[in-house]
């Protein structure tokens, strides 16, 4: 009987579940292997997108509604919920679409979505915490901004716990208190609209990199925002006024 060469017992250790050896390279060196990492990377991203899009869309949507079409705060943000209830309701059928009675993951999806989307909105627009106040008198006055502002705000402190509103209401004596020149038009006085429409954001003693991407981030959302250097540095914030 023949000897077993070395060659044979290599090709029986490497022999696949299909009976056969692997394929070697036109080049005789072993397949490359594939860039797991990029892909894990780029799958995380991916991921991350997912979860930020529905907080984005909640407040955008909101925003639009109130500049673009004169919609109200409450009916606007009723607008900004609706939209953002119909993205996560995708989200749910699409991960679950293997399930046969839609109708029923339908039913109970559409109940436990709008009730959190709801539930996070009323926590934003009733809720401050004191970790993101200066003082116990920016949050006495937190539910005198604009509903949509609030909401706003509600949604950054989820990426950002350490954000800081250093003020909201102003008096216009408020402003020779603090050896500026009086502001008639100053959104921070109380409009039309029952609502303060701007607040001012702590940007001392925090990560500039983190400034420049909260800034972003509102900018995004539809709000408008200046970086004063008044009396402090700070990241004015502001939702516009509908003409």
């Amino acid at each position: 009987m023949d000897k077993i060469s070395q060659k044979d017992i290599d090709w029986l250790l490497n022999m696949d579940k299909s009976g056969t050896a692997p394929a070697a390279s036109p080049t005789g060196s072993p397949p490359k292997k594939k860039n797991t990492g990029f892909r894990i990377m780029f799958g995380l991203l991916m991921i991350i997108g997912l979860v930020i899009l529905p907080f984005f869309l909640l407040v955008r949507t909101s925003v639009l509604l109130n500049l673009s079409y004169g919609w109200n705060g409450w009916l606007s943000l009723g607008g900004g919920v609706f939209v953002t209830v119909l993205l996560l309701l995708f989200y749910i059928l699409f991960l679950f679409r293997r399930i046969e009675n839609k109708k029923m993951l339908l039913k109970f999806s559409l109940g436990g979505v709008g009730a959190l989307v709801f539930a996070f909105c009323f926590y934003g627009v009733m809720y401050l915490s004191s970790v993101n106040a200066k003082s116990n008198d920016i949050r006495e006055v937190y539910r005198s901004m604009h509903p949509i502002l609030r909401v706003a705000i509600a949604t950054t402190t989820l990426a950002d716990n350490d954000l800081v509103i250093t003020d909201i209401q102003r008096q216009p004596e408020d402003y020779a208190a603090m050896g500026l020149p009086l502001n008639q038009r100053s959104l921070h006085y109380t409009q039309e609209t029952g609502y303060v429409h701007a607040i001012d954001l702590r940007t001392i003693g925090r990560n500039e990199f983190r400034n420049i991407l909260l800034r972003g981030s509102l900018e995004i959302m539809g709000l408008n925002t200046i970086r004063h250097t008044g009396t402090a540095d700070h990241l004015h914030v502001s939702l516009p006024l509908t003409e």
